[in-house]
């Protein structure tokens, strides 16, 4: 959802794209796992929960995804609730731990 409350279009986009120029999480896992940059790697997502759009559903998507092109380790999180946003009440902050297949 966007600041407005509104159906964001491109969310799931930015999570799940295979194109390199949408820069999604899911090519994220694919550069860092390639980077000189130290010696262990990990990508930290955090997401709201909607009535009609749990987030739950595109985490495991993106679990599925790239766990075909990285090896992901078991999802570390914490929810998180009670915010004062009228839309972005509660969500989830995920982590995993990326390695080479």
């Amino acid at each position: 959802m966007g600041d407005n409350g509104k159906l964001d279009d491109y969310l799931v986009k930015q999570i799940l794209s295979p194109y390199r120029e949408h820069r999604s999480a899911l090519m994220d896992c694919e550069k860092l796992v390639r980077s000189d940059l130290g010696k262990r790697k990990a990508i930290l997502m955090y997401g709201f929960d909607y009535r009609k759009w749990p987030l739950e559903e595109l985490i495991e998507a993106f679990e599925e995804a790239a766990s075909r092109k990285v090896q992901l380790s078991e999802r570390f999180s914490s929810s998180f609730g009670g915010l004062i946003h009228p839309d972005h009440r509660e969500g989830s902050v995920m982590a995993w731990e990326l390695g080479c297949l």
